[in-house]
C-alpha cells in the first residue's frame, strides 16, 4: 500500500490515437526514415560520452581544471544520465515516447550551448553544469530510441536488424566521438565538441515531429515520485561512493556509497510490491536479460576506461594533437559499426549465447593484449587492441539489447530500453570513474625520482596527472634537461599504470565471460525472449 502513494497522476490516453502509435505499422520507407531519425540523436548523444577525451589537453591548457574537474568533466555525463534513465523510461511510457523525445532533444541543445559558452566565462563550474543538462536531455532521448523502436518494429526479424543499426550507431558514436573531437579541436578549440550538436539538433527535431509516432502505455496512469526520487538518488550516490572510494578511503565517500546502496535497496523493494512499478526487477530473474544487463554493463566500463586512458596516452605518451589522436581511434569505430550490423544474422544462426561470449571474448583478449604488451606501448599493440575492443563491443552491445528489447511486452519497452541505456551510460560513467581513479593512483605512486627542480606546487602538480606533469614540463621547458626528465617519468608512469589497470579491466571482463555463458542457455534467441 504504501508504494501506491504519493504519486504524480496522468490523464488517461488511449494508446491508438491521432498522435500515432501503435496501430497499423508504418511501411517500410516509413520505418526506415523513423529509425534514421532515431539513429541521428542517439549519435550525438553518444559522441558526447567520450568526445572530450581528445578535448581535454586543449581544455586544460585554456581553463586549468584540477585533477578531480578533469574526472567530473568527463564522467558527470554518463553518471548523471544512467541516474535518471529508469525515471525517464518511466514518463515515456506515460506521457508519451515521442514527447519525451523531442523535449529532451531540445534541451540537449540548449545545454550544448551553455557548456560551449563555459570558455568565454572562464567557469569550469558551468562546464560541469552544461554536461549536467546535457546527461538530462540525454536521459530523455536515449530510453526513447529504443522503446519506440520495439513499437514501430514489430517483426522479430526486422527489430532485430533496427537494433543492429542502432547498436552500430551508438557504439560508432562513442568510438568516433574522439575523432569528431580532434578534428573539431585542430580546427577551433575544445567549444566546438559542442557547438556542434546545435544544428544537429535543430535539423533532427524538425525531422521527428514530422515523422515519429506517438505512444502511450493504455496501462500506465500515474508516476511514483518516491521511487523516481530513490532510483536517481541511489544511483548517483553509489556511483560518486565508487569513484571517490578507488581513489582513496575516506568515511564520508564511505557513508555516501553506503546511503547510495540503501536508497537503491529500497527503491527495488518498492517496486516488488507496486502493481504499476517504475522498473519491473522481476526482469533480472530472466537469466538472459540479466546476462544482457551486466555484458552491457561491463562492456562498457571496459571500453569506457580504455578509450579514455587511450586518448590520454595518444597525446601525452606519444606526443600526438588532437586530431592525430582521433584519427588512431578509427580501428574501434570501424571494428565497432562492422560487429554491430553483422551481429542480426549471428544471433539468428548460433543463437545468443555464441555472441554474447564471445563479444566478452575479444573484450578480454584487448585487455590482455595492453596488460602484456612490452614497454614502452607502441601504437601498433594499441591498434590491434582497439580492433578487438570494437569487435566485441559490437556484438555485445547489440545481442544484449535484442535480448532485453525482446523480454519484455510492448508497453513496457520504455523499462527494457531503460535498462539498456542505464547499463550502456553508467558502464562508461563506472569506468571512467573507478577505471580512471585507479590510473590515477598508479600513476602517482609511480611518479618518483623526479628532477629537483620540481618541488612545491610543481611536484604537486606532476604527481596529480600526466596533464599536469606537462604543464610543469612547459614550465621548465621542454629542451631543459629537468623537463625532459620530467616527461620521461610522467610517461614511464603512465605506461606503467595503464598495465596495472589493463590486468584489472581482465578480471573483470573474465567474470562477465563466465556470467554470460552460465546465465544464457544453450540455444537461446533473442526472439524467444518474451
Amino acid at each position: 500500500m504504501r508504494a501506491a502513494r504519493a504519486r504524480v497522476r496522468f490523464p488517461h490516453v488511449d494508446p491508438v490515437s491521432s498522435a500515432g502509435a501503435p496501430g497499423p505499422e508504418p511501411a517500410g520507407s516509413a520505418r526506415w526514415a523513423m529509425l534514421a531519425v532515431l539513429c541521428a540523436s542517439l549519435l550525438l548523444v553518444a559522441m558526447d560520452a567520450t568526445i572530450l577525451n581528445v578535448a581535454l589537453p586543449s581544455l586544460i591548457k585554456e581553463m586549468r581544471p584540477d585533477a578531480l574537474e578533469q574526472l567530473w568533466i568527463i564522467d558527470i555525463y554518463g553518471l548523471v544520465l544512467g541516474g535518471l534513465l529508469v525515471t525517464a523510461g518511466a514518463v515515456g511510457d506515460r506521457l508519451g515516447r515521442k514527447l519525451l523525445f523531442v523535449t529532451g532533444f531540445a534541451l540537449f541543445g540548449a545545454a550544448s550551448v551553455l557548456a560551449a559558452t563555459a570558455g568565454f566565462a572562464d567557469s569550469v563550474l558551468q562546464l560541469i553544469a552544461g554536461r549536467v543538462l546535457l546527461a538530462i536531455g540525454g536521459a530523455m532521448v536515449m530510453p526513447s530510441t529504443l522503446s519506440l523502436i520495439r513499437t514501430i518494429f514489430t517483426d522479430p526479424h526486422e527489430r532485430t536488424l533496427a537494433i543492429g543499426i542502432w547498436a552500430a550507431v551508438a557504439g560508432a558514436g562513442a568510438a568516433i566521438g574522439p575523432l569528431v573531437g580532434g578534428v573539431l579541436v585542430d580546427a577551433f578549440s575544445w567549444s566546438a565538441a559542442f557547438w556542434v550538436n546545435v544544428p544537429v539538433v535543430a535539423v533532427t527535431l524538425v525531422a521527428a515531429v514530422l515523422l515519429l509516432p506517438e505512444y502511450r502505455s493504455p496501462s500506465h496512469h500515474d508516476l511514483d515520485l518516491p521511487s523516481a526520487v530513490l532510483s536517481v538518488a541511489g544511483v548517483i550516490a553509489t556511483a560518486w561512493g565508487i569513484k571517490h572510494l578507488a581513489g582513496g578511503f575516506r568515511p564520508a565517500d564511505l557513508a555516501v556509497l553506503l546511503v547510495g546502496l540503501a536508497a537503491l535497496t529500497w527503491f527495488v523493494r518498492r517496486q516488488l510490491v507496486s502493481a504499476d512499478p517504475l522498473l519491473d526487477v522481476r526482469l533480472f530473474a530472466n537469466r538472459p536479460f540479466l546476462a544482457a544487463a551486466l555484458a552491457t554493463l561491463i562492456a562498457m566500463m571496459a571500453i569506457g576506461a580504455a578509450l579514455f586512458l587511450l586518448s590520454l596516452w595518444l597525446q601525452y605518451v606519444q606526443g600526438h594533437d588532437a586530431l592525430q589522436a582521433g584519427l588512431r581511434t578509427l580501428p574501434v569505430a570501424l571494428a565497432a559499426l562492422a560487429a554491430a550490423l553483422l551481429t542480426p544474422w549471428l544471433l539468428r544462426h548460433t543463437g545468443v549465447r555464441p555472441v554474447l561470449t564471445a563479444g566478452l571474448a575479444a573484450l578480454l583478449c584487448g585487455f590482455v593484449l595492453l596488460a602484456a604488451a612490452p614497454q614502452p606501448l607502441g601504437y601498433g599493440t594499441v591498434a590491434i587492441a582497439l580492433v578487438t575492443f570494437g569487435l566485441g563491443d559490437g556484438l555485445a552491445i547489440t545481442a544484449s539489447a535484442a535480448v532485453m528489447v525482446a523480454a519484455v511486452r510492448p508497453e513496457r519497452a520504455g523499462q527494457a530500453g531503460a535498462v539498456s541505456e542505464s547499463a550502456y551510460e553508467l558502464g562508461i560513467g563506472f569506468g571512467v570513474a573507478l577505471l580512471g581513479s585507479i590510473h590515477n593512483s598508479l600513476y602517482r605512486a609511480e611518479m618518483t625520482g623526479l628532477p629537483a627542480a620540481v618541488r612545491g606546487g610543481r611536484l604537486d602538480s606532476a604527481r596529480e596527472s600526466v596533464g599536469g606533469a606537462d604543464q610543469v614540463a612547459r614550465t621548465l621547458g621542454h629542451d631543459t634537461e629537468d623537463g625532459r626528465a620530467l616527461l620521461r617519468a610522467a610517461r614511464s608512469a603512465f605506461d606503467d599504470a595503464l598495465t596495472a589497470t589493463s590486468w584489472v579491466s581482465v578480471g573483470i571482463v573474465a567474470v562477465a565471460v563466465v556470467l554470460a555463458a552460465g546465465l544464457v542457455p544453450r540455444g537461446f534467441r533473442a526472439d524467444s525472449a518474451h
